[in-house]
């Protein structure tokens, strides 16, 4: 190594890309400026999307879940560039950005997380909200409050999609809108939650029928128009007249991602090696749910935040041990359980066989969750608010 400052890209300030970012900084070679991190996010916060729900439910508020990264990254020696990613030349270590001037590096990280999919349902994209960031929750949010405003002793609300994410957001909508809500959950597949334990599925379709919220498997859309969506259950076509339609059933790779050179999936993820690097480019990093592991002992890991804190971790470890030329680590996924909400204040923390359901698992998952914001201050912040109002 030269005199000159080992640059570190990294793309995506999410789970992935932030808490690797963190985890560098109090490395000893970045302290003495040996190492420079820049890390390369468009927006103005961080979302710490597991507690997004709970902004729907008034039981968080924005800058709990949603803190910006100049305050996150106070203090650290982590330069932050707010611009896009829109490719990277892989041979020559140049990431090209949408706003600014390209970025060399010496070792990149690929942290870009996916984007939304839209199938080609008809009236899909024009008239479903995703909920995915803190832009959707406030969108939602005011979609919500002009329908309470209204004069409709009735409020229907179709959530498509029976992942977490659907059962989750169904089932604060509920409790939102109270004794006027009407929301049922659709979904192609032959079971809510189908990469979850038994006991989660089960306490999930137990807050589903406290809420009478109905669900219709086996289903698939047709269409959606302003007040009504059209969809095939059991042979039949049904004609559901609805006032809001939240869409929670894909994601995909984003464009730039899938035109690497280098080699990917047929979902367009990027093949790594236990060590998180690409398979042709040593210096190239990439972790979370743009990518597929290699190996034996890397199946079925889930793309969820618990899975991008581990991998982060790990990279991190990785990136120093390169610098200091000893051997990597490969990366093992430890499921340290599920926790879902379920409704306002309630939730199902599910670890090691033991299931826990109810007001206290809400507490519990709550609490667990501010202990993995991003950093102590925002923790102690965040902490202090949540007793205060008990």
């Amino acid at each position: 190594m030269n005199n000159e400052s080992i640059k570190i890209c990294i793309l995506g300030g999410g789970f992935g890309g932030l808490y690797t970012a963190l985890y560098l900084s109090d490395f000893s070679w970045v302290k003495s400026d040996r190492c420079q991190i820049t890390l390369v996010e468009p927006k103005d916060n961080f979302l710490f999307t597991p507690l997004l729900y709970e902004i729907l439910t008034g039981e968080l508020q924005r800058w709990e879940i949603a803190p910006s990264y100049q305050k996150l990254l106070a203090g650290k020696k982590i330069n932050f560039r707010q611009d896009k990613a829109k490719g990277v030349d892989l041979d020559n270590r140049i990431v090209q950005l949408e706003q600014s001037s390209p970025l060399n590096y010496d070792y990149l990280v690929l942290a870009v997380g996916q984007k939304t999919r839209w199938l080609d349902i008809p009236g899909l994209a024009a008239h479903a909200l995703t909920f995915r960031s803190i832009f959707d929750a406030e969108k939602l949010q005011e979609r919500l409050r002009l329908l309470e405003a209204s004069e409709r002793q009735r409020l229907r609300i179709a959530v498509v999609g029976a992942g977490a994410n659907g059962v989750e957001l169904a089932c604060k909508v509920s409790d939102r809108l109270n004794s006027r809500a009407e929301v049922i959950i659709i979904d192609r597949g032959t079971e809510i939650l189908r990469n979850f334990g038994k006991g989660v599925r089960k306490a999930a379709y137990k807050a589903i029928r406290e809420r009478n919220i109905q669900v219709y498997l086996e289903t698939s859309l047709k269409e959606i128009t302003e007040r009504q969506i059209t969809f095939f259950c059991n042979d039949n076509l049904i004609d559901y007249p609805i006032d809001l339609v939240l869409w929670t059933a894909g994601i995909e790779t984003i464009d730039w991602v899938t035109n690497l050179n280098c080699q990917q999936n047929n979902q367009g993820k990027l093949i790594v090696h236990p060590t998180l690097q690409l398979v042709e480019y040593p210096e190239v990093f990439a972790i979370g749910d743009i990518v597929e592991i290699i190996g034996s002992k890397a199946k079925n890991i889930p793309d969820t935040a618990q899975s991008a804190y581990q991998q982060a971790s790990l990279l991190a470890k990785n990136l120093k041990l390169v610098l200091q030329g000893k051997p990597f680590k490969s990366f093992r996924y430890l499921h340290l359980g599920d926790m879902l909400t379920l409704g306002k204040g309630v939730a199902i923390v599910s670890s090691f066989g033991l299931n826990l359901t109810g007001s206290l698992a809400g507490f519990i998952r709550r609490l667990i969750y501010i202990f993995r914001l991003p950093t102590f201050r925002h923790r102690w912040q965040v902490l202090r608010n949540l007793l205060i109002s008990r």
